[in-house]
């Protein structure tokens, strides 16, 4: 297919059009990823340059929604670098748990934010599910656990909601055993099991819109995604997640990520080989 050259002054306009929009920073020497990522949706609304893709996008709410779809980063794989999953199953569901038993706790609610194609919030549930089987946490698979789960794009929250992957996500990050005891094979579709999809309940959230809605939650998953955007939406996204956070609750970033600079609302922990932050009680 042919592809569209953007001008310094389109970029310009698109790099201020979409951080407005979804927080997201295209830094000058990303232009390729606007002409790669856009130019086939230029194409398709018989657009001669990118000047007329942003004119459309200014009075078709529909084409800006592609635009940003467009933009976001979908990269996810099962149990993405381990150490997150370890410490939920060896320090804070114990931890959760036991307040159930002591009754401080009725729920245990987790937020998977940017949650692409569905492997972080079932992932989640997944190590859920085989404490249950275990005979460490039963009461995380009969109610006591809740998983929110959203993202930007309602095309990549469609696939999620259906739990269905194809050999090569299955192939990333899925344990074998964690394979066959809970996927069924539908063609050349590994199909999730229903039991681990129902925990997860997905909705759209632009990040940059309010979100007390939701509630208030034990743990936060924002793993690898705050690092595309601004210094300002950083700090101003981290203090609205302190602020729906409930007290001694927890909030995972990715690994090349770090809260310095942005937020002073957490403390850094270590364990299982990886660093996790704790809402301070002094806030």
């Amino acid at each position: 297919m042919t592809s569209l050259t953007i001008s310094e002054t389109e970029l310009t306009l698109f790099q201020k059009f979409i951080e407005k929009e979804c927080g997201i920073t295209i830094s000058s020497d990303k232009a390729y990823l606007l002409e790669t990522r856009l130019s086939r949706l230029a194409i398709e609304n018989a657009c001669l340059n990118f000047s007329d893709l942003y004119k459309i996008s200014q009075s078709d709410p529909g084409i800006k929604n592609k635009i940003i779809e467009a933009m976001t980063t979908n990269e996810t794989l099962w149990f993405r670098d381990q150490w997150p999953y370890e410490i939920l199953k060896e320090v804070i569901f114990p931890e959760l748990l036991q307040k159930i038993k002591n009754g401080e706790k009725r729920q245990i609610r987790f937020w998977s934010a940017a949650c692409s194609s569905g492997q972080e919030p079932y992932s989640i549930s997944l190590i859920a599910h085989e404490l249950a089987r275990l005979g460490k946490g039963r009461e995380l698979t009969s109610g006591a656990l809740s998983i929110t789960a959203t993202d930007l794009s309602k095309a990549i929250l469609f696939i999620a909601k259906a739990g269905r992957y194809d050999a090569l996500s299955i192939s990333r990050g899925m344990p074998e055993e964690l394979r066959e005891r809970y996927f069924k094979q539908d063609g050349r579709v590994y199909v999730l099991d229903e039991t681990v999809r129902q925990i997860v309940q997905f909705q759209q959230l632009n990040l940059m819109n309010p979100f007390t809605e939701l509630g208030r939650f034990d743990v936060i998953m924002l793993r690898n995604v705050a690092i595309y955007f601004s210094t300002e939406f950083k700090k101003e996204l981290f203090k609205k997640l302190a602020q729906c956070l409930n007290p001694d609750s927890y909030l995972f970033i990715g690994a090349s990520e770090s809260l310095i600079g942005y937020s002073d609302d957490f403390e850094r922990l270590e364990a299982c080989g990886g660093a996790y932050y704790k809402l301070k009680r002094s806030r």
